[in-house]
């Protein structure tokens, strides 16, 4: 038998609650929500770090961001350290991306083809890696760093991201730079629509090309296609497009609670918008992960176009979630549910519907792969192939799931969640009852000591004395 194509898609800062199958009022993504018809729905799934490159890291290698020492956006994909993608080149597959990597974010130039030879030496054969938004958006005047860029500057449109770029970013620098006691910034520009025209919203781009991947890809042996959109991730600028589609959307209000119980390191990452203003930045998330859905939905009608719908498995994701206004906070990199969970969809040929609460990590997502395409695995890793929860979604996968960042190190399980902070800037860690508090806004660490007890020492047993150490 012929061993099956394989297609990744993933999304960028894509918290799991914000999907049409999901429930989630005024959330409209009817072609996502058709491979979750389709296939397993997994609710349960999280990044292993709240933030890009070492979760796309983790997601290559199978191997948890921590064992590499992967924390923030300048560590890269040690050279020695084996992917997915290479195993399956070797086997024969022709491997190809489309979209934003972060296997090494420090090297901006991505190439004008995206064909840079990094590419090649993680494993792909036939690459387009593009840079994504804020990349594209705060190139040089005039030297675009990637496919995306130079396709801009060859519609005319590449001075209009870049100045409309500018913008956006006075209003959240001025955030970081004020002085301490100062307000944070309420700026509205972050989630202004896009000054560019709807066909050249760098999702609905990265749609165009993933189709013209399946549809050039030389016949003769299997594939695997990751293609990974640049958005919802901020700042929130969908076309207007669809903006004007859900400017008033009943999306679900932020929760904000009044912060007692967490640090005041987090604390002071808060934003002093209005509650009117948060619900507009998340229609604008809304509006643009609508483009991403449309685009999707454009590649599944490839699939059928060419003839492999019925020899593709589909495995859709993200890299890490986003606050979107809970607690006063946006983006990522906090140990909290809206920027740890994620979505997680696997459909294709002879996967009945179902819907799995199993424990899952992102890490689990490379053996996956390897395991529906019949490649042997890479060893020693992290990653567990999810196939058993495919064909069983009641079967159990994990007793917990570790989360890791530089400032903090947490453990998940079906009911609590732990965090231990390792920067010494934060001053007390946080333990969250998800079953009976799942917005999390009661720190029980000074209450319920024998929880805390346990899963702290579960969590020093798995990552070792050394990673929970404090650190200056």
């Amino acid at each position: 038998m012929t061993r099956p194509n394989t297609l990744v898609i993933t999304t960028d800062q894509h918290r799991w609650d914000w999907l049409g199958c999901a429930g989630t009022p005024g959330v409209e993504t009817p072609n996502i929500d058709a491979l979750a018809a389709r296939g397993v729905w997994f609710t349960q799934h999280v990044t292993n770090t709240t933030v890009c490159a070492p979760a796309r890291i983790g997601l290559a290698s199978g191997i948890a961001p921590v064992r590499l020492g992967a924390f923030t956006n300048q560590d890269i994909l040690a050279p020695e350290t084996p992917t997915y993608y290479q195993a399956l080149r070797d086997a024969g597959d022709r491997v190809g991306c489309v979209g934003k990597l972060d296997l090494n974010k420090p090297e901006q130039d991505n190439g004008a083809l995206g064909t840079r030879p990094d590419t090649y030496r993680w494993g792909f054969t036939d690459p387009v890696e593009a840079e994504g938004k804020m990349h594209a958006g705060m190139t040089p005047p005039g030297h675009p760093y990637g496919p995306y860029g130079v396709w801009l500057q060859e519609q005319g449109l590449f001075e209009t991201l870049r100045a409309d770029y500018a913008l956006r970013m006075e209003e959240i620098v001025a955030k970081y730079l004020r002085e301490p006691g100062d307000p944070p910034s309420a700026g509205t520009r972050w989630f202004d629509d896009s000054a560019l025209p709807t066909h050249a919203f760098e999702d609905l781009w990265i749609g165009r090309r993933s189709c013209e991947w399946l549809r050039t890809v030389p016949d003769g042996s299997p594939w695997h296609l990751y293609v990974s959109f640049v958005g919802p991730h901020d700042p929130f600028d969908p076309p207007t497009e669809y903006a004007d589609h859900f400017r008033g959307a009943p999306v679900p209000a932020p929760i904000l609670d009044d912060g007692t119980g967490r640090n005041p390191a987090t604390r002071a990452k808060e934003y002093g918008n209005t509650e009117d203003e948060l619900i507009a930045a998340r229609r604008q998330y809304t509006a643009a992960l609508a483009a991403i859905d449309d685009a999707v939905g454009d590649i599944i009608s490839t699939l059928d176009d060419v003839g492999a719908a019925d020899d593709t498995v589909v495995i859709f994701s993200a890299d890490h979630g986003e606050m979107l206004g809970d607690h006063h906070l946006f983006q990522k990199s906090v140990p909290y549910e809206p920027a740890m969970r994620i979505p997680l969809i696997v459909a294709g040929p002879g996967i009945e519907h179902g819907r799995c609460d199993a424990l899952t990590e992102l890490v689990d997502v490379s053996a996956t792969v390897l395991d529906v395409a019949a490649v042997d695995p890479l060893a020693p890793i992290d990653g567990r192939s999810l196939l058993s929860c495919v064909d069983n979604p009641a079967s159990s996968h994990r007793d917990a799931q570790v989360v890791t960042q530089s400032h903090y190190r947490s453990i998940r399980t079906a009911t609590h969640k732990f965090v231990h902070y390792v920067d010494s800037r934060f001053d007390h860690d946080e333990l969250f009852d998800l079953a009976a508090d799942p917005d999390e806004t009661q720190n029980l660490i000074d209450d319920e000591p024998t929880i805390r007890t346990e899963l702290e020492a579960d969590l020093t047993a798995r990552l070792g004395e050394e990673e929970m150490a404090a650190r200056a």
